[in-house]
């Protein structure tokens, strides 16, 4: 298996290359130079060792599908280690819950269970394996390696979750300053650990994200210091996320002749994306739903064709934080394959025009109508008012607490509904990350793990700057040399 670059560079690399790598040297994407193909008997066969052996073994299956550059019982070894029940809490890992009212002959929809692992949020299902990939990888080569990051409130927990006392890593997260809730920030700014070091950046998400493209794409000091990424930018990421669509779907039928929808909270486009790259591989996926809060930009795009990123300014903060994203860096992935990848394409609308115009329009493109014909993507809004309405109408008709996100994922959901075909929300947090908006709809506080009690009173450390990459580069430079 050889890897890529959404943007046309001539380099063809394997997955161990593009692990510790990130984005590509052209400043593209890094995919598989084709998608490996699932027939109706290599479905029955991963439901069964799923039926059988369960999550690590699917996990290994299709993990070996993209990775050849790992021996086989090392993979194993790897994915054992993970997805365990000690991490995750529950030996289905990612349990379906049904949302089935009492005296109703089926459930409504599913929500699928991504959010039992240590930091209670979807992330951990593939940060906790990248963690074990990039220490045995360094271990093997006898490197480090210095992880620049961003997050918009539940990556950077995931990442210093997995990374904390991890051999030859060191992580840089930056942060929008104030815009995650009390918990998220007490979740990292309380790490405390030698490797770890939180940066609060003066702006938005789409700034942090802006500074790690820019110091990644610095080819001199990014080799200079061995700069990698956690961000869903980083293939073997999301390539984790691809394996719990293959568990949902297994466990929401019965035969390769059902089809499910699943619908899917999206802020940077990566969680979907997994989505995607299974519906490609063969996974009997009917609908793919995005759902987006008041930035909109995803959705506006699968309406009409136009991708047009917010500025600093009209990026809203709400309460679903972890989506306050206008600018969805996995999403040239999906564009690199509806333009039929077509690398210098691509390349001229995210390496040159997106950074000049702010948009591009793919409405006159007859490769726009693909998205929804071929790849099965829908979309749909939510607003405050909606995640506070169905917040309350889950938990009185089910007695089901969900978070923001959540939250709008079902309302979306409901909005796509098949009779015919069972619909799949993907669960993003648990509500406790989110409590102030719990409180507000529902006027009590979430259920909080135990091993949380007190976590916003702990003492923090946090290095606030302003916006620039150079600032940021600077800091790695004086806690690197």
């Amino acid at each position: 298996m050889r890897y890529l670059s959404t943007r046309g560079h001539a380099d063809r690399k394997q997955f161990c290359e593009i692990l510790l790598e990130g984005l590509a040297p052209d400043g593209g994407l890094y995919l598989p130079e084709n998608y490996p193909q699932l027939d109706s008997a290599a479905l029955t066969r991963l439901r069964g060792v799923w039926q059988s052996q369960g999550y690590a073994a699917l996990a290994f299956e299709i993990l070996s599908l993209y990775i050849d550059d790992i021996p086989t019982a090392d993979l194993q070894a790897l994915c054992a280690k993970t997805y365990t029940e000690q991490v995750f809490g529950t030996p289905h890992i990612v349990p379906l819950k049904p949302l089935q009212a009492a005296g109703a002959a089926k459930p409504e929809l599913y929500l699928q269970a991504l959010s039992n692992g240590p930091t209670l949020a979807f992330k951990d299902m593939a940060m906790q394996l990248l963690g074990n990939l990039f220490e045995y990888e360094l271990a093997r080569r006898g490197e480090e390696l210095n992880i620049l990051g961003a997050t918009s409130g539940d990556t950077g927990s995931a990442a210093e979750y997995a990374m904390r006392g991890k051999k030859g890593v060191r992580v840089f997260m930056t942060s929008p300053n104030g815009r995650m809730s009390p918990f998220q920030q007490a979740q990292m700014f309380s790490l405390l650990d030698d490797n770890i070091h939180n940066i609060a950046v003066d702006g938005v998400f789409d700034d942090c994200q802006d500074i790690v493209k820019a110091v990644s794409n610095d080819l001199d000091f990014k080799r200079r210091y061995k700069i990698g990424t956690v961000n869903s930018i980083n293939w073997a990421r999301l390539l984790a996320q691809v394996v719990y669509y293959f568990a949902g779907y297994f466990q929401a039928t019965q035969s390769n002749d059902q089809k499910v929808s699943f619908t899917v909270p999206s802020g940077n486009f990566g969680n979907v994306c997994a989505g995607h790259v299974a519906r490609m591989m063969g996974l009997p996926i009917d609908r793919l739903v995005v759902a987006t809060n008041e930035n909109d930009v995803l959705d506006e795009f699968f309406r009409s064709g136009v991708y047009r990123v917010r500025g600093t300014a009209d990026t809203h903060e709400t309460s679903s934080p972890s989506m306050d994203i206008s600018k969805a860096s996995n999403f040239e992935r999906f564009v690199f394959d509806l333009l039929e990848r077509d690398g210098p394409q691509t390349k001229a609308i995210f390496g040159e025009g997106l950074s000049r115009l702010g948009f591009f329009d793919l409405s006159g493109d007859a490769r726009f109508a693909k998205a929804a014909t071929v790849y099965g993507f829908e979309s749909g809004r939510s607003t405050h008012a909606d995640r506070i309405r169905t917040i309350q109408q889950v938990f009185t008709r089910y007695g089901v607490m969900i978070d923001t996100h959540t939250a709008d994922g079902v309302k979306v959901a409901r909005e796509h509904l098949n009779p015919q075909v069972t619909m799949i929300v993907l669960e993003t947090a648990l509500p406790i990350k989110f409590a102030a908006t719990i409180v507000e709809a529902l006027g009590r506080q979430p259920e909080r793990p135990a091993q949380f009690d007190g976590i916003e009173a702990l003492p923090k450390r946090v290095q606030v700057m302003k916006a620039d990459a150079d600032l940021v580069k600077a800091y790695i430079t004086q806690h690197c040399d």
